[in-house]
């Protein structure tokens, strides 16, 4: 005989908030990490995955404990925890793809997809974990579910990483949360319950159970979501240097012939170049060997050749530093050496600069308002 259930609305409301905070945690933690040598970078990643992967989790189980059905039900605690690591090890596959190759249109779809499906998997594997209760799935529910999914989770992926800034942070986090929460509730919509007998071999966790586990992964989601926090927002008076933050800064007034005059050599010749880290070195970068530099947070990418080192500079201080040389704002994240440009396409109101010689970067986004300057250095 098919169950008549119901939901616990202040549990439907904790699921929700609970994904809001992992969703939040693991992408702030995430923020950054192309400054961070490939070993921290490893152990941030696998931080954000098990934050990331566990809250899909914790809000599944929450959603679980507001499920009310007219007899007990149990749940297999195998069937369980592997629900658990396959969302952690898929959200990190997602992770890996984002933070360990270049992210380019095609790979941060991927993704946004591995992470949809990370959400799709934990949910149904949960389900199956249910003992003395069986669950039947309309076949047109899975097709919503799977596409609610995908959809929400790439959207979030793709609003999230492409500007890595605060606000993006915060609306990928929305977005995150949305989309397990409504995988998860369009799911238990389309979804038949029956009661089953209960296996007398089998070890069952109960919701008494479940409830303390949920509850410690809960904790555990609101401390790291404080500590992410104390750190995410900015002091009062603070800027955020990434340029999303602002918006784009004039082009400052060329510098004037004393910062360069012959009696200074070595301030002529600082001028010519930009540090740069690697190995827990400062070096410094010749300006003409630089194609582009990028925002990245607080700091800034420089694209050489093959490579992409991390620059101390913000965008903006690279642009005040390097005014008056051939180096020219694009874009509220870029700054580019006109020399190095091989191909230029309009697009309506904007363009793309491309750089077919320098393979670690590739294109540049042209802004609506950078667009008219551009053209007129480009001699177009």
């Amino acid at each position: 005989m098919e169950l008549d259930y119901s939901h616990n609305a202040w549990l439907v409301v904790a699921s929700f908030a609970i994904a809001l905070m992992a969703g939040f945690t693991g992408l702030s933690m995430a923020r950054g990490l192309s400054r961070v040598p490939p070993g921290q970078r490893k152990l941030r990643v696998a931080m954000s995955a098990v934050v990331l992967g566990g809250g899909i989790w914790s809000m599944h189980f929450v959603a679980m404990l507001g499920l009310q059905l007219p007899i007990l039900f149990f749940y297999d605690p195998l069937v369980t925890l592997a629900s658990a690591l396959l969302g952690i090890l898929v959200v990190g596959l997602s992770l890996i793809i984002l933070h360990f190759r270049r992210r380019t249109p095609a790979r941060i779809t991927l993704a946004g997809l591995i992470l949809g499906a990370g959400i799709l998997a934990m949910h149904y594997t949960g389900m199956a974990g249910m003992q003395a209760c069986r669950a039947e799935y309309a076949p047109g529910g899975i097709v919503l579910s799977v596409t609610t999914s995908l959809v929400l989770a790439s959207l979030a992926v793709w609003i999230a990483y492409g500007e890595r800034t605060r606000r993006n942070v915060l609306l990928g986090t929305l977005c995150f949360a949305t989309a397990v929460v409504a995988l998860h509730y369009i799911a238990v919509m389309n979804t038949r319950f029956f009661e089953t007998p209960l296996p007398d071999f089998s070890l069952i966790v109960g919701n008494e159970v479940l409830a303390i586990v949920v509850t410690l992964a809960a904790f555990v989601i609101c401390g790291a979501f404080l500590l992410a926090g104390a750190t995410f927002f900015p002091e009062a008076g603070e800027a955020e240097a990434a340029p999303d933050a602002r918006a784009p800064s004039p082009r400052p007034a060329p510098r004037t012939a004393p910062a360069i005059v012959p009696q200074a050599p070595d301030v002529a010749r600082a001028l010519r170049q930009v540090p740069y880290e690697r190995e827990g070195r400062t070096l410094f970068a010749e300006l003409a060997t630089i194609a582009a530099i990028r925002a990245e947070g607080h700091y800034t990418i420089l694209y050489r050749g093959s490579e992409r080192v991390f620059c101390p500079w913000s965008i903006s201080e690279a642009e005040e530093r390097l005014g008056g040389t051939e180096f020219l704002r694009v874009h509220r994240s870029y700054l580019v050496n006109p020399a190095h440009v091989t191909g230029f396409e309009r697009r309506k109101d904007s363009g793309v600069i491309y750089f077919e010689t320098v393979a670690a970067l590739g294109k540049v986004p042209v802004s609506r308002a950078r667009l008219t300057e551009v053209r007129e250095v480009l001699g177009l």
